[in-house]
């Protein structure tokens, strides 16, 4: 299994012939190494309806035929722009062709504001953990640090975990720590920062207060294989 990091939140993965996107926000996000017209996936996975996460989606999952996986009120949303989709709500797991998703709570908010300033409820925000070749992969998508991640770590034994660490819209550095030792992953890799002034973080401060696990501070267009 590859994984590699684009920028904000946006991870991709290629597995058993698969390529999965997960965020794919690239219009708009400088720190991204990716171009629209050149993402081919066959397969979308969203955490939550926000902008900067569903990001172009609907012109890539058109373009490619891909399937986007998403929150239950967010996929119907995507359904009725000519989106192929597969809803899905916290708690519940679907095993693919491309492997295993299952949706975790996340707290944080979800919704998508249009060109015309009308902003649409996407329902409730989540995580992401997905399984294939014996590999489980974890996106927290945005939120805040909650207890209930010792749960999440003790039931589903992680490879790679991807937190925010961005701060004021989701956890800082010193809640993604404690975020990190609650989950015992085996790596983990930040994210969520930098794309905004109000995200501003040092990704390399934040690999020095955790001391749980190794953190690898990746790069856009960096590269892992698991």
């Amino acid at each position: 299994m590859k994984i590699s990091y684009h920028g904000h939140s946006i991870v991709k993965i290629q597995v058993n012939g698969y390529t999965i996107l997960i965020d794919p926000f690239i219009k708009g996000n400088q720190l991204t190494d990716l171009k629209v017209e050149d993402q081919k996936p066959d397969v979308i996975l969203l955490t939550h309806g926000h902008n900067d996460h569903v990001g172009d989606t609907v012109e890539i999952a058109i373009a490619a035929d891909a399937l986007v996986v998403a929150p239950y009120e967010l996929a119907n949303y995507l359904s009725w722009q000519g989106v192929k989709t597969h809803p899905m709500h916290i708690g519940g797991s679907y095993v693919f062709d491309f492997g295993k998703v299952k949706l975790t709570q996340a707290f944080h908010g979800s919704s998508y504001t249009t060109e015309d300033n009308e902003i649409i409820y996407t329902g409730m925000p989540s995580g992401i953990l997905f399984f294939a070749e014996g590999k489980t992969i974890f996106h927290a998508g945005d939120t805040a640090l909650f207890s209930d991640m010792k749960l999440i770590g003790e039931r589903h034994p992680i490879d790679v975990a991807f937190l925010p660490i961005g701060d004021n819209f989701t956890m800082g550095p010193e809640d993604a720590a404690c975020a990190a030792a609650f989950l015992k992953p085996k790596m983990v890799v930040p994210v969520h920062y930098n794309t905004f002034p109000l995200i501003v973080q040092d990704p390399h401060n934040f690999a020095e207060i955790v001391s749980t696990t190794e953190v690898i501070v990746m790069n856009p267009g960096d590269e892992l294989e698991v």
